[in-house]
């Protein structure tokens, strides 16, 4: 939460900085008209008072109330007998080396000159599995002089003893170590060693070893926690040409800029950020893809052509592009409005019939329908975009469909300050704020209101000493009402 600094002619005290924290929220009430709900009215409490020693009569109670109930009734400890007829005279732990009796005893509620409960001995049992260090855990019992003996039978989980890498030149221990995520004296599986292999396979493609093979190994006859990773890293592969072919709307260097796969810098640093990473060549075909869809070439494919050089280094990547025809808008149909007529909607749009397809332009006229629902109080409008290409050739209809949700008024706006309650403090934040009780959310507004209290020199915005100013909109559901607006459709 924001903490208000040199607030008006007083500074705050430093060290009472973060006693100041403020956060405005609205509280708004839902619907066009506000219903003007019942307010509950306080009845007369019933009954009338006895005489002072209770009862219901002027003599008292009959007998006077044990000592358990008495306790009970002023909730107080609930005095009840433990369950179990026999006592536990001994609990006894088997089983285990590496984990001690303590830390086992710690978990167990069944402990000597306690009555014996099966259902006590269960529920240690649960505990126990859950510590995580057990691959199987039972009990058994005994009766023996002076009551129940209960022995917990335990086998511990394996540990990992050392872990071993051979093989790695181009990468050191600690960094496959970091990326492996296991060490020694964690548990010993094979799912967790597996995992760990294939951790180490994706670091080296990540870093250009894309022909890099990882075997794991678990145990050997003088230590079965041991676990050895097998590396044969071969070639660190470099990007030595780069190329884009087919495209005749974007020219290659511009193409170039928006995939994240790079040639030698400049035609002339070989090793300068060209490693190979063969997940991001098949990110940046996607990448393509789309930004030819956006562009309107809504058929368009992208594929790509790895070729290597005879010492298997060095990787010249070709990315082919089949751009297909230029789709343009055919149609434009808009659906779910109620509350705004389609003729005041379709006038916000700046993607119109007979344009050019264009995703940006499509992205923006759904934020513009989305915020124009917003500044009439319907906050939680939402606008879902939708493309149908037709049977004629490249044409595509565009369907909006607008679910518009509830419009919402403002019921009560708030200031919120941790420490001291300042009036002049509270004013100030509400001049920074333009809405007012009664009136319609605007969602725009809120925006630029929330953005003038991170601008204001009131307020601290240094994240590290405190959350930075906002305003939050909290529905009150008591306050909700079904009504929507009687006059119809209406313009923005």
């Amino acid at each position: 939460m924001p903490l208000l600094r040199n607030f008006g002619p007083r500074n705050l005290d430093p060290s009472n900085r973060f006693s100041t924290l403020v956060m405005l929220a609205l509280v708004v009430a839902f619907s066009i008209g506000f219903s003007n709900s019942a307010q509950a009215q306080m009845g007369g409490m019933g009954g009338g008072g006895g005489a002072p020693g209770g009862g219901g009569g002027p003599g008292g109670p009959a007998e006077k109330p044990k000592f358990r109930d008495f306790i009970h009734d002023r909730g107080g400890i609930d005095v009840h007998r433990e369950k179990g007829d026999a006592l536990v005279a001994a609990v006894e732990i088997r089983g285990n080396r590496r984990v001690s009796d303590h830390r086992i005893e710690q978990e167990l509620r069944t402990r000597p000159d306690r009555f014996y409960d099966h259902d006590t001995v269960l529920s240690d049992i649960h505990r126990l599995t859950d510590m995580g260090m057990f691959d199987h855990v039972t009990f058994e019992t005994e009766k023996v002089q002076g009551g129940m003996k209960v022995t917990f039978l335990v086998t511990e989980s394996p540990v990992i003893t050392q872990v071993i890498y051979h093989g790695n030149q181009g990468i050191n221990e600690r960094e496959l170590g970091g990326r492996a995520g296991i060490t020694a004296n964690d548990p010993l599986s094979v799912f967790s060693v597996e995992s760990a292999r294939r951790r180490l396979v994706d670091y080296y493609k990540e870093e250009g070893f894309n022909q890099a093979t990882v075997d794991s190994t678990i145990g050997t006859d003088n230590s079965p926690g041991e676990v050895i990773f097998r590396i044969n890293e071969g070639p660190k592969e470099r990007i030595s040409k780069m190329r884009i072919l087919g495209s005749s709307i974007v020219s290659e260097s511009r193409l170039k800029k928006i995939i994240t796969s790079r040639g030698p810098f400049g035609g002339f640093f070989p090793y300068a950020n060209n490693k190979a990473d063969l997940s991001k060549i098949d990110k940046d075909v996607d990448v393509l893809a789309a930004y030819y869809h956006n562009l309107g070439f809504l058929t368009a494919t992208v594929g790509r052509r790895l070729e290597y050089d005879r010492s298997g280094k060095w990787l010249s990547v070709t990315f082919v592009v089949n751009e297909g025809p230029r789709f343009r808008v055919n149609e434009i149909q808009i659906l779910g409005n109620e509350f705004i007529q389609e003729e005041s909607l379709r006038n916000r749009l700046e993607l119109k019939s007979g344009d050019m397809y264009d995703g940006t332009l499509l992205r923006r006229d759904v934020g513009e329908l989305t915020y124009g629902y917003g500044e009439l109080g319907f906050i939680y409008a939402e606008v879902e975009p939708q493309t149908v290409m037709r049977d004629e050739e490249n044409i595509v209809d565009l369907v909006y469909k607008i679910s518009e949700g509830d419009r919402w008024r403002v019921g009560e706006i708030r200031v919120n300050i941790d420490g001291e309650p300042d009036l002049m403090r509270e004013t100030t934040m509400l001049n920074l704020v333009d809405l007012r009780e009664g009136s319609f959310i605007n969602r725009r507004l809120l925006e630029l209101n929330r953005n003038r209290l991170e601008r204001s020199a009131l307020l601290e915005t240094n994240p590290q000493i405190a959350d930075p100013p906002d305003i939050k909109v909290i529905p009150r559901e008591d306050n909700r009402a079904a009504m929507r607006s009687s006059g119809g459709s209406n313009d923005y």
